[in-house]
């Protein structure tokens, strides 16, 4: 008789209920993960990015002093290039919505750029303004990534205890956008990555994430 193997979404699905962040390492393919890369460096030789600011709507502001990076704004359908990684994304969607009781609906992501001395201070994802934002997904493009580049992402616990998350390549994390603080810290080579959030309209949590 086979062993019945365990579908690995349901151990992830648990570790983000209980702790408010799962960690998935190579969640994007070899092929995607470059074709995602290429298609970042592509748009920064283009110049195409813009200074991120903090804030939504008309409380929208740059303040370089809390955050330094700089974003492109991604749509599904013009940047069809990025098909594969809107795939796994799609993926990703269906599992919470099965596993966490979730009802999320839509999605919004960007192309982030934290060039070496950039960095983002201590924040929360959901906006006081805008409580839709149900879970921030970040998924990292960089190619190689060495102890010494610094800038980690580190979320801090609800018990006051924090994890610096090294931004490996194909790595991508999940976290709940409204519990858990984070911030990135200075980054000593470029740091490039998909940042996103799986949003839910109306806003609402799920049973299992409340």
């Amino acid at each position: 008789m086979k062993d019945l193997q365990l579908d690995p979404w349901e151990t992830r699905a648990d570790h983000l209920a209980e702790n408010d962040w799962v960690i998935l390492d190579d969640f994007l393919p070899t092929e995607v993960l470059t074709i995602s890369r290429n298609f970042l460096k592509k748009k920064l030789e283009l110049d195409e990015f813009k200074q991120a600011g903090i804030g939504a709507l008309n409380e929208f502001r740059i303040e370089k002093g809390i955050r330094s990076d700089e974003i492109f704004w991604l749509e599904r359908e013009r940047d069809s290039e990025l098909h594969g990684f809107f795939t796994q994304v799609d993926e990703a969607i269906a599992h919470l919505n099965r596993l966490c009781f979730l009802s999320i609906s839509g999605s919004e992501f960007h192309l982030a750029h934290y060039p070496e001395g950039s960095f983002y201070k201590r924040h929360l994802d959901q906006f006081d303004s805008r409580s839709n934002r149900l879970i921030s997904m970040i998924c990292y493009l960089n190619e190689y990534w060495k102890p010494e580049h610094g800038g980690e992402l580190r979320l801090y616990a609800k018990d006051g205890t924090h994890q610096d998350v090294a931004p490996l390549p194909g790595r991508m994390i999940l976290f709940k956008s409204d519990a858990v603080p984070h911030e990135v810290l200075s980054s000593k080579a470029s740091r490039y990555s998909i940042t996103g959030w799986l949003l839910h309209q109306p806003p609402g949590l799920g049973y299992l994430l409340g």
